[in-house]
């Protein structure tokens, strides 16, 4: 798995890149915690290169869920390959965190 971290503006933008399992969650976990260590209240996942996501995947990202909305900000999902957003819809993931079509979408979301 990759993880690549830009900034829009005052928004965060995580692309990740890859299988989100087991063995790779606890680097996104580790990234999003040195995140969260900074005031920022505004996050987009952008999982347009995420090719398969387990349930420690999912875990991580209900983590960050829990985690923006303690601090008042706004997360929102990008770009969700077909079998990723399948997994996002019958874990009932979809209706916690904001899912979009387009990264410009999800940016203009949480802004």
């Amino acid at each position: 798995m990759d993880i690549v971290m830009t900034t829009e503006s005052d928004v965060a933008v995580f692309s990740i890149i890859g299988h989100l399992d087991a063995v790779s969650s606890p680097e996104l976990e580790g990234r999003l915690g040195t995140w969260f260590e900074e005031p920022g209240t505004r996050l987009v996942l952008d999982l347009n290169g995420l090719e398969y996501i387990s349930s420690a995947g999912l875990r991580v990202i209900l983590s960050a869920a829990k985690k923006m909305k303690a601090r008042n900000g706004k997360l929102g999902l990008s770009r969700l390959q077909p079998r990723v957003r399948e997994v996002f819809q019958v874990s009932g993931f979809s209706s916690i965190i904001p899912v979009f079509e387009t990264l410009p979408a999800a940016l203009d979301a949480v802004r």
